[in-house]
C-alpha cells in the first residue's frame, strides 16, 4: 500500500503539462495591459486636461474605462455573471498564497494579498471591459482572442496532466470544468457581439438603444403602486407560498448575480478539496492502525495495550467516514440554500425600504452614513464569498461533532444490543425535561387563576395586568425563589447551547446578525449588508427614478418649445415621414410669403428676368393676399413668416421690387 501511494504521488509530481498556471497568471498581465491601454485610448474624455495642449496626439483620448456597473445597470447581467465564474478558480488561489514566486516575511502577508488580488483583477480585467466597451468591434475581437487563449491554455493543462496531488485522478477536470464552461459561454457571447457590431456598421441591423434611467420593469412597478388594489388576490401555488414568489417587476443587479455565481463555483471547488483532504486524513488513520498492529506484535506489555485499542480506532474510523460524508452533503446543501435565500432577502428588504418600512432594522442602522454605504458596495461581494466558504467549513465541523455524538449516543448502542438501556435513559431525560417545562407552565397557570384580577369587560380577550391576592403572591415568590435558582442553571446552559448552534448555523448569513439586540454594531458583516441595501434603496428606487425621468422629459419638451421652427428640420427623434412633410409645408409657407426666394431657389436667371415671370410672381402674391384676408391669416405674411422680410435687403437691387404688394384699396 505504501509503495502504491508513493508511486501515485511520484506520478503526480512528475506529471508536467509544460505550462505552470501560476506562472501563466503572471505572464497574462502583458496582453491584459495591452488590451486595457488600447480600449482606454479609444475611450474619449469629457473634460480636457493641460497635457492635451502639450501633446495633441492625446487630445480627448485615454478616458476611464468601466468594467461593469455595480450600482444599477441591468444589461448583460448573465454575461458578467459568467465572467465572474471564470475568475472563481483564481480567487481560491488568493487564500493559499502559493502563487507568489518568492518567499516573503510574515509582516508582509497583508501586502502580498493585496498585490495578488490586484494581479488577479488585472489578469481578468479584459473579460469585463470587452463586454462593457462602446467600441463593440474592437471589444469583440480582443474578447475572442483573450478568451480563446485562456481556453486553450486551460485545456492544454487538463489534457496533458489531468491528475493532481490532492484529489488524485482527473483532479483538474473535476475542479476546472465550471470555469471552462464560463469561458466557453463568454467566447460565444463575444462572437455574437462582434457579428452584431459588424451588421450594425453595414446597416443590416439597428444599433441597440442605450440603457435608460427608468427601466421597463421599474415603470411597471410604479404603475402597480398607482393602481387600486384588486378585490380578490390571485391564489399562489405551493412553490410561491413556501419557497419563492417570483416578482416580474424586480431584477437583481449585476453585483448580486456575479456574487451568486462565483460563490457557487468557489463552494463547489472548496467542497471537493475539503473532502479530498479528509480522505487523505482517513487513509493516514488506517496507516496509523496498521502501524499499531506492527508495534503490538513486536512487543509484549505495551503491545497488548496497543492491540486492545485497535478495535476502537477501527470503529472510530468507520463512524467518522460515514458521518463526514453525510455532514458534507448537509453542509453543502445548507450553504447553497443560503446563497439563494440571501437573494430573496435582498429583494424583500429592498421592497420594504421602498415602502418606507424600517421596523425590521435595528435602531442603530436606520440612517447609515453615506461614506459607509459607498464603501459597503465595494466590500459586500468579496465578504459574501468569504462568509460562504468559512460558514460552510465551520458549519461542517459543527455538524460533524454533533453527528459523532449522535452516532456514539444512539446508533452504536442500538447496534450493540443496548437499545432498551438507551431507551430507558432517553425516557428519564425526556421526563426530567417535561417536568421542568411543566413547572414553568404551572407557575403561569397559577398566576393566571389566582394572582390576576377579573376581566374589566366580558368582551376582553384576557385579564388585565393587575395583581390580586398580593399576600399570597409574596409567599408564592418566596418559596419558588430557591427552586427557580436551580432551574436557572439548566436554562442558562440551554441558552448557551442554543446561541452557539444558531450562531454557527447563521454565520454564512450576512443578511442576519448573530449578535444580541443592542450589539448589532459589533457585527461588521451585517453592517455591510444594511449599508449596501440602503445604497441600492437611494439609487435604484423605482419611484425616485420615475420622478427623475419625468423631470428630464419635461425639461426636454420645454427646450424643444424654445427652439425655432427651423431647428426641427434636422430633428432625428421624429419619424422620417413627419419630418419630411413638415419641411415641405414650411418651405411652401416661406416661398408664399417671400416669392422672390423662388428665383434664388430655382437659379434660372434667364427665366426670372422675363416679363411673364415677373407678372406671374405679382399675380401669386396678390392672390395670397386676397385669400389671407378672407381666411383670417396674417395681413402681412412677410413679417410673420419664418424668414423675415428683411431678407430682400440682401438680394440684388430690383429683384424684390417686382413683387410690390398692392394696398388694400387698390386690390379691392
Amino acid at each position: 500500500m505504501l509503495e502504491t501511494e508513493q508511486t501515485g504521488s511520484f506520478q503526480n509530481e512528475t506529471c508536467n503539462s509544460g505550462i505552470d498556471m501560476d506562472l501563466f497568471l503572471h505572464f497574462s498581465l502583458v496582453p491584459a495591459l495591452f488590451i486595457i491601454v488600447v480600449l482606454s485610448f479609444l475611450q474619449r474624455r469629457v473634460n480636457k486636461m493641460e497635457i492635451d495642449e502639450k501633446i495633441t496626439f492625446l487630445t480627448g483620448h485615454f478616458g476611464i474605462i468601466v468594467p461593469l456597473d455595480f450600482i444599477g445597470s441591468l444589461s448583460n447581467r448573465w454575461s458578467y455573471g459568467f465572467a465572474f465564474g471564470a475568475v472563481a478558480s483564481s480567487v481560491l488561489i488568493l487564500f493559499s498564497e502559493k502563487y507568489v514566486p518568492f518567499n516573503v516575511p510574515s509582516w508582509a502577508k497583508a501586502i502580498v494579498s493585496l498585490v495578488g488580488a490586484l494581479e488577479v483583477g488585472v489578469a481578468y480585467y479584459p473579460l469585463f471591459i470587452c463586454l462593457s466597451t462602446d467600441f463593440k468591434v474592437v471589444g469583440g475581437v480582443f474578447g475572442i482572442l483573450y478568451t480563446l487563449t485562456l481556453i486553450f491554455v486551460l485545456l492544454w493543462d487538463i489534457i496533458k496532466c489531468p491528475n493532481g496531488s490532492i484529489i488524485g485522478e482527473y483532479q483538474k477536470v473535476i475542479v476546472n470544468w465550471p470555469s471552462l464552461i464560463c469561458l466557453v459561454f463568454l467566447l460565444v457571447r463575444f462572437i455574437h457581439m462582434l457579428v452584431k457590431a459588424i451588421r450594425v456598421n453595414l446597416r443590416f441591423d439597428t444599433e441597440e438603444e442605450q440603457e435608460q434611467i427608468l427601466q421597463t420593469h421599474q415603470a411597471r412597478h410604479v404603475q402597480n403602486l398607482l393602481r387600486k388594489p384588486a378585490e380578490q388576490k390571485l391564489e399562489k401555488n405551493w412553490f410561491q407560498r413556501k419557497i419563492y414568489d417570483w416578482d416580474p417587476n424586480f431584477k437583481f443587479p449585476n453585483r448580486m448575480i456575479g456574487m451568486s455565481i462565483i460563490s457557487l463555483i468557489c463552494l463547489y471547488i472548496f467542497t471537493i478539496a475539503e473532502y479530498s483532504v479528509s480522505d487523505i486524513a482517513f487513509k493516514e488513520l488506517d496507516f496509523f492502525k496498521e502501524a499499531l498492529k506492527v508495534v503490538g506484535e513486536s512487543s509484549n506489555d505495551t503491545g497488548n495495550i496497543l492491540t486492545q485499542s485497535i478495535p476502537q480506532i477501527e470503529e472510530f474510523n468507520k463512524v467518522a467516514k460515514g458521518t463526514w460524508f453525510v455532514t458534507t452533503f448537509l453542509a453543502c446543501a445548507t450553504s447553497v440554500t443560503y446563497i439563494f435565500h440571501i437573494l430573496a432577502c435582498y429583494r424583500k428588504h429592498l421592497m420594504r425600504l421602498w415602502a418606507g418600512q424600517k421596523g425590521f432594522l435595528p435602531q442603530t442602522f436606520h440612517n447609515p452614513s453615506p461614506a459607509t454605504s459607498v464603501a459597503a458596495i465595494a466590500r459586500y461581494s468579496g465578504w459574501q464569498i468569504a462568509y460562504t466558504l468559512w460558514g460552510y467549513l465551520i458549519l461542517h465541523f459543527v455538524m460533524f461533532i454533533f453527528g459523532l455524538c449522535f452516532a456514539y449516543g444512539c446508533i452504536l448502542p442500538i447496534q450493540k444490543g443496548h437499545g432498551l438501556a438507551l431507551l430507558k435513559g432517553f425516557g428519564i431525560s425526556i421526563l426530567t425535561i417535561a417536568l421542568l417545562i411543566g413547572f414553568v407552565i404551572i407557575q403561569i397557570v397559577i398566576a393566571q387563576i389566582f394572582f390576576l384580577q377579573d376581566k374589566i369587560s366580558p368582551e376582553d380577550k384576557g385579564k388585565p395586568l393587575a395583581l390580586n391576592n398580593k399576600k399570597a403572591f409574596q409567599n408564592f415568590n418566596y418559596f419558588l425563589l430557591f427552586y427557580n435558582a436551580i432551574m436557572g442553571l439548566g436554562n442558562c446552559i440551554f441558552r448557551l447551547i442554543c446561541s452557539f448552534v444558531v450562531g454557527t448555523w447563521l454565520i454564512a448569513r450576512i443578511d442576519r446578525t448573530i449578535m444580541q439586540r443592542g450589539y448589532e454594531v459589533v457585527d461588521p458583516g451585517y453592517g455591510t449588508w444594511i449599508s449596501m441595501i440602503f445604497f441600492d434603496h437611494y439609487h435604484n428606487n423605482p419611484v425616485i427614478l420615475c420622478f427623475c425621468h419625468l423631470l428630464l422629459a419635461k425639461k426636454t419638451i420645454t427646450q424643444r418649445k424654445k427652439l425655432s421652427l427651423y431647428s426641427q428640420f434636422s430633428n432625428t427623434s421624429e419619424p422620417a415621414v413627419n419630418s419630411k412633410v413638415r419641411s415641405r409645408w414650411l418651405l411652401l409657407y416661406t416661398l408664399l410669403n417671400n416669392p422672390c426666394l423662388i428665383l434664388l431657389r430655382k437659379r434660372k436667371t434667364s427665366a426670372s428676368n422675363s416679363p411673364s415671370c415677373r407678372r406671374s410672381l405679382d399675380r401669386m402674391t396678390l392672390t395670397y393676399r386676397l385669400s389671407s384676408r378672407y381666411r383670417g391669416m396674417p395681413e402681412k405674411p412677410a413679417e410673420s413668416s419664418l424668414v423675415n422680410g428683411s431678407v430682400c435687403a440682401f438680394l440684388p437691387q430690383g429683384l424684390c421690387e417686382s413683387r410690390a404688394v398692392p394696398t388694400r384699396r387698390e386690390s379691392l
